[in-house]
């Protein structure tokens, strides 16, 4: 019985992080050095840091003729 009872409290802990996932994410990176921290933490990560620095720095291709 106890472990049907921890089972549900866990199952209904995790739904409730999942359904409120963006407000909690928002009032943890409100918190400047958490945000830092994340930063750091997903710039040192290579997949990350591949797929997101090659748009941040692309120029912008010009729609008027020259």
């Amino acid at each position: 019985m106890r472990i049907v009872v921890t089972f549900a409290v866990l199952l209904t802990i995790i739904s409730v992080i999942y359904k409120w996932r963006y407000k909690l994410m928002n009032m943890i990176l409100a918190i400047t050095l958490l945000r830092k921290i994340a930063v750091t933490i997903t710039m040192n990560m290579p997949i990350i840091k591949n797929k997101l620095l090659p748009n941040l720095f692309k120029r912008p291709a010009h729609t008027y003729s020259e």
